[in-house]
């Protein structure tokens, strides 16, 4: 059953193993395996794999997994990506979906997310007051109290608790090497959302039936409403890419390091300008993770707003899909690289959280707009893969073919517009995000049978859209 899944592609640089059902491998663009050749070129790299949203990206392919030896291994850039810690977050609320049935409701909680959350693309965050140096060192733990508000209640704490993780260290020296102006634009736009496929959801949860043990565990129940929330380390992360991508491209040409794609770029570890990347990428990371709570922070204000301060909003779970990072297998220390990647931990491994040792951690995997999102959890067969599934449903075309071949009437069908069950958008216009229409994207259905399928991990709840904020 398994083998319909999973796939070793030989290629002349080496081998790729891509995990897809027969309908999508089929439908994959030969440059996925051009870029795989490429990518099996760096040096000393002891595996490569593919999940089945994989599409093309820039020097690497979004949706790919790529490992090294800590010792004699290397980093990418190319296979970070240049949205450092790119991630999902998903909070639960004490809401029924009924609650929101109402389509004018549905607008006024939309109508006050915006109040709290900026969506221009150079809008300025709410949080002046604090401090963005100790938002790239400390992560987490360097907001206020304040932005911790669940701090002062241990008991129903989540904040800290239920995220990948909440700090990651680094040698702040690298931080030196940025400009004011760098801080200065990274600043302003804490807590914003940024625009492209980023999106704050409202959704309602409808439980798997072999998985209800798990999901009451994590506190969740048939019709609960959540909020999913999809953004990365905007313009610090791209600073990050930006500045050490242009260092280690001069490198690469004055060492003649380098493949047939000028676009990828590597170092070995030990070099001191990957050394400098690695740093400034945990910093983004830092960055990422907070920059998805304070949304959160943001969303939790709103729904007061709407619904009470009787309403509550607790942290399930947030991960990233764009990052590298230094992880145990099997006793031996790797570097792993997971581009538009999600990593999904089974019951009892020891790099889960806390909260989730005996349950295996909640792994988000979005949808496109108006198609339903997934929660899933790690299956013990992930270890093939080194615990990396999808990251949601992967584009089939580009934003300006979208445009071109998708009609404004299909997509408002696809968000049920002018009925009760309409997916209710912020935008005054839909011909805006045209291009994050679902006909951009794969069935994200087809994409989360084949990790079923393929026995890295299992559906505990899937989500279906009732509200999405998108930026500007």
């Amino acid at each position: 059953m398994i083998e319909q899944f999973y796939r070793q592609v030989q290629l002349p640089s080496g081998v790729v193993h891509v995990y897809a059902g027969e309908d999508l491998f089929k439908s994959l663009d030969y440059k996925v395996f051009e870029m795989a050749n490429n990518n099996l070129q760096i040096p000393n790299q002891v595996y490569m794999s593919y999940t089945p949203d994989v599409h093309v990206g820039v020097g690497t392919c979004i949706g790919t997994t790529a490992v090294w030896n800590t010792s004699g291994g290397y980093v990418s850039p190319s296979i970070v990506g240049s949205d450092i810690g790119c991630g999902m977050r998903v909070h639960l609320t004490n809401l029924h979906k009924d609650e929101l049935k109402d389509v004018k409701l549905r607008r006024k909680l939309v109508k006050a997310i915006e109040k709290y959350l900026p969506i221009e693309d150079h809008a300025r965050g709410h949080f002046s007051d604090i401090r963005l140096e100790h938002v790239v060192k400390k992560g987490l733990h360097g907001l206020p109290k304040k932005y911790i508000p669940d701090g002062y209640t241990p008991r129903k704490a989540t904040s800290l608790t239920h995220v990948e993780r909440s700090k990651f260290h680094l040698d702040e020296e690298a931080l030196d090497l940025f400009p004011e102006q760098v801080w200065h634009r990274s600043h302003r736009q804490l807590g914003t959302l940024g625009n492209g496929n980023h999106f704050v959801e409202i959704q309602s949860v409808e439980i798997a039936e072999e998985r209800r043990e798990i999901a009451g565990k994590w506190g969740m129940f048939d019709g609960q409403a959540a909020v999913m929330i999809h953004s990365g380390s905007r313009a610090w992360g791209g600073s990050v890419s930006q500045y050490c991508g242009s260092l280690l491209a001069k490198m690469m040409r004055a060492e003649g390091l380098g493949t047939a794609d000028p676009k990828l770029l590597f170092a070995p570890l030990e070099h001191p300008l990957a050394r400098k990347y690695v740093n400034l990428m945990y910093s983004a990371l830092n960055y990422a993770v907070v920059n998805r709570h304070l949304i959160a922070y943001a969303v939790r204000e709103a729904g007061k707003d709407v619904f009470g301060h009787k309403f509550e909003m607790t942290t399930l779970y947030d991960l990233m899909h764009n990052y590298a990072w230094e992880e145990e297998h099997e006793g031996q220390s790797f570097f792993v690289h997971r581009k538009g990647a999600t990593r999904a931990l089974p019951p009892g491994h020891p790099d889960n959280p806390e909260p989730y040792v005996e349950t295996g951690h909640p792994a988000l995997i979005p949808g496109s707009m108006g198609t339903a999102s997934y929660i899933m959890v790690g299956a013990p067969g992930g270890r093939d893969n080194f615990y990396s599934i999808c990251h949601g449903a992967g584009r089939i075309r580009s934003r300006s073919a979208t445009k071109k071949l998708v009609t404004l009437n299909e997509f408002s069908s696809s968000l049920k517009v002018g009925t009760d069950e309409e997916i209710v958008v912020n935008q005054k216009s839909l011909e805006s995000i045209l291009d994050e229409s679902p006909q951009a994207y794969k069935d994200v259905d087809q994409i989360i049978d084949s990790v079923v399928g393929a026995g890295l991990a299992h559906v505990v709840a899937k989500c279906k859209p009732m509200a999405t904020v998108k930026g500007a």
